[in-house]
């Protein structure tokens, strides 16, 4: 059995998880106003252990979510990941923060699109099917009545930017599923245990987030 830590903090989510083999056994998460992550992250991690009846000894790898996503929350996740695969001398496994976004769409046609917020009409954003499988990289834009205009398929739009978007975003083939609002470490266990199997893992040295920075640094050259 296949035991992963999965740690989600790039958003006001902060969310950890325990999977078995890709299947989720513990969670615990809480989106705050403000970041609370250094003072959660480490209570979440005891609690999940606990209620999956485990120790630190017996988990095979650490998983967290790379990005895009908030600076302080990114660092503090990705952070406590690598301390905790160095000292437990375990691999260090990360996923996309927006695939496991879009892993919460329960639909069976068109495109996911996951967003997180950025600032003003800017959001990071993917393309995703039905099962997970990306159509288009990961970028940082500005959305406008013209975003999204050339897809013909229909758009479910998850994350936490439906309140700016969807005066903007009209297209009858444009749907937002509004409960689901930040990526969580409940959706990340696939993706983990996905990586596990396949040895896909992180140098724990030298892995940092995916900021996006050269994009943060052109906007603000641009306002």
């Amino acid at each position: 059995m296949a035991y992963i830590l999965n740690i989600e903090t790039a958003t006001r989510n902060c969310s950890v998880s325990i999977s078995a083999s890709g299947e989720v056994i513990s969670l615990r998460e809480v989106a705050e106003s403000g970041y609370s992550h250094a003072e959660k992250l480490h209570v979440f991690f005891e609690e999940v252990l606990l209620e999956s009846k485990i120790t630190f000894s017996e988990l095979s790898a650490i998983a967290v979510s790379r990005g895009p996503g908030s600076y302080t929350g990114l660092r503090i996740g990705v952070s406590a990941a690598k301390g905790l695969s160095y000292a437990l001398r375990i691999p260090l496994i990360s996923t996309d923060t927006l695939q496991a976004l879009a892993m919460q769409a329960n639909v069976s046609e068109g495109l996911v699109i996951p967003m997180i917020d950025a600032r003003r009409m800017e959001v990071y954003s993917a393309i995703f099917d039905t099962r997970g499988n990306s159509q288009r990289e990961i970028m940082a834009q500005i959305i406008d009545e013209n975003s999204f205009s050339d897809i013909t398929e229909k758009i479910h739009i998850v994350g936490d930017c439906a309140d700016k978007c969807k005066p903007v975003l009209t297209g009858p083939n444009i749907t937002f599923l509004e409960d689901i609002v930040f990526p969580s470490a409940s959706s990340m266990a696939q993706l983990s245990f996905d990586k596990f199997i396949k040895s896909e893992f992180e140098d724990v040295a030298y892995f940092e987030p995916y900021y996006l920075k050269d994009f943060l640094i052109a906007s603000k050259k641009q306002h």
